[in-house]
């Protein structure tokens, strides 16, 4: 083995300490959770291979064992994270604050360009949104009941 190799075998569980070091670090430069699963993967198979060391079985763990060992807990701490614990929380009190349309949803708003064969446009606060819905002339009251993509669905009110 070249010097450089028989150096990096002769540090033993500090490789993998090392390894999770930059896997931690990597973690805070690159947006996202991509490297902390596989850091914590690295320090456990540091502390398998200091707790085998300790024991006197440090040899029966060589380099190639080690890099499955690594391998296998990745996969199993990848997987334990996506059964247990990395679903977002859904709930939220604004459901609709990233569907602008939706928001409008029962408001009362005016027909800007008349709605003819069930296309037109209305007016909500400052701007004008395509519009579909029953045929209204400019100037109509309409409530918005619905969206459909960029297109608010309205309707004439009705009289009780």
């Amino acid at each position: 083995m070249s010097p450089a190799l028989d150096y990096l075998w002769s540090l033993g569980t500090w490789n993998w300490l090392i390894a999770a070091a930059l896997l931690f670090a990597l973690e805070f430069i690159v947006p996202g959770v991509h490297f902390v699963w596989f850091g914590m993967a690295a320090a456990l198979t540091a502390a398998v291979v200091y707790m085998l060391g300790a024991t006197g079985l440090g040899a029966a763990l060589s380099l190639p064992a080690q890099l499955i060992l690594f391998v296998v807990l990745s996969v199993i701490s990848l997987f334990a994270v996506k059964k247990f614990g990395a679903t977002p929380d859904t709930k939220t009190d604004a459901p609709t604050l990233n569907i602008r349309g939706a928001q409008y949803i029962g408001r009362e708003v005016t027909v800007e360009d008349a709605i003819v064969n069930g296309r037109g446009r209305v007016r909500v606060d400052d701007g004008v949104w395509s519009a579909q819905g029953e045929d209204a002339a400019r100037g109509a009251k309409v409530t918005v009941t619905g969206v459909n993509g960029t297109v608010l669905v309205v309707e004439n009110p009705t009289d009780d």
